[in-house]
């Protein structure tokens, strides 16, 4: 069944400043890549779809939504509780993801300026999208009294190298992923109108549109590399990360069911629903997708969870090293081989769906 963690009063670098969440696996991530490597990318033989996106992001179609109207104006004493504590920890794994965009997306901006300027501009637009999220964000962490320091961020958080290619992959799964979160959250606050304690949910509809541009955008930019999705090793690729994201969803998701529940939402139905609909998108740009309807999929990601659970079970728990490293065993062993048997679930064949997918 699905459990959320236990929330606590947050720690403080000073006054009024959230220190940093420990990093693991299931935190928001700071990537860095072989920028040469994608300056040199050929991207001609999709060019005019990027150029048609690159169009978009230049419009800036929400320059003006981001704005703090009045509404914002006002105490938020009144949400307290695993409520506030659980909002705030959505809105500090949502502005530290959109900053750690910003910084990659800034960084390829930069160094792709001189050789490739059409996607230098791309990754400018981008970044200035999730630079203005993230300051939005961390506003309404303010409002709880709370704020993240993000020059604190950039200088201490550790720095994942991803070749290009895994870039590629995992920034156009977390486009489209949050696409369909915040759409899916917007959905359901328009039909239940008095879940809607706090005007961030106001927004979503429009914040959303920003992460599709981008998630098409790497959309894109994969299909002009066809070592990215024309051939074995590509498709053994994406099924990984297909795989992994929507394991990391999955538990990110029950983790804090106390967050969708607030809000008036079913944490196993949101979770499927996000999945579903990721993969199906998916299908326009990858070479294959998952079988998300097969009988056993649904339960085995919820299998990577309780695991997971276990595990933090086993770190917050007291006693000898030695003995903890003798009880994490069956539990990461259980992740394996649910991971292992959701892989060989055979996939769907994409390039012969394409057509059909809306």
């Amino acid at each position: 069944m699905v459990k959320s963690l236990e929330t606590s009063d947050p720690q403080l670098l000073k006054p009024g400043i959230k220190a940093p969440v420990q990093e693991t696996l299931l935190t928001p991530r700071f990537y860095t890549t072989d920028f040469e490597a994608v300056a040199n990318w050929e991207i001609s033989a999709n060019e005019t779809e990027l150029q048609a996106v690159v169009q978009e992001l230049r419009a800036d179609y929400n320059r003006h939504h981001f704005v703090r109207d009045e509404e914002f104006q006002q105490g938020w004493d009144h949400v307290d509780g695993e409520k506030r504590q659980a909002f705030i920890d959505f809105l500090e794994r949502s502005c530290t993801s959109e900053f750690s965009g910003f910084l990659l997306f800034k960084e390829l901006s930069r160094r792709l300026k001189a050789k490739n300027p059409l996607l230098a501009d791309a990754f400018n637009y981008m970044a200035r999208d999730e630079a203005r999220h993230a300051g939005f964000l961390n506003k309404s962490m303010a409002d709880f009294n709370l704020s993240l320091d993000l020059s604190y961020l950039t200088k201490h958080r550790t720095y994942t190298f991803f070749p290009p290619e895994w870039v590629i992959y995992t920034v156009y799964l977390s486009e489209k992923i949050g696409y369909w979160r915040y759409i899916l959250i917007h959905r359901h606050i328009q039909k239940h109108p008095e879940y809607q304690f706090y005007p961030l949910f106001r927004k979503f509809e429009s914040w959303c549109q920003d992460e599709n541009r981008h998630g098409d955008f790497f959309k894109a930019l994969l299909r002009s590399q066809p070592k990215l999705w024309n051939n074995w090793k590509a498709r053994l690729w994406v099924r990984f990360f297909l795989l992994t994201v929507f394991v990391t969803h999955t538990v990110t998701v029950f983790e804090r069911a106390m967050f969708y529940q607030a809000i008036g939402i079913h944490p196993r139905k949101y979770n499927n629903s996000v999945i579903q609909e990721t993969n199906n998108t998916s299908a326009r740009a990858f070479p294959i997708i998952l079988d998300t309807n097969h009988p056993a999929f649904f339960w085995r990601l919820e299998q990577c969870f309780i695991h997971t659970q276990r595990l933090t079970e086993i770190k917050e728990s007291r006693g000898f090293s030695l003995v903890k490293f003798w009880q994490k065993i069956p539990p990461i062993c259980g992740i394996i081989y649910h991971m292992l048997r959701l892989y060989l679930i055979k996939p769907i064949d994409a390039e012969s769906i394409r057509a059909t997918v809306r």
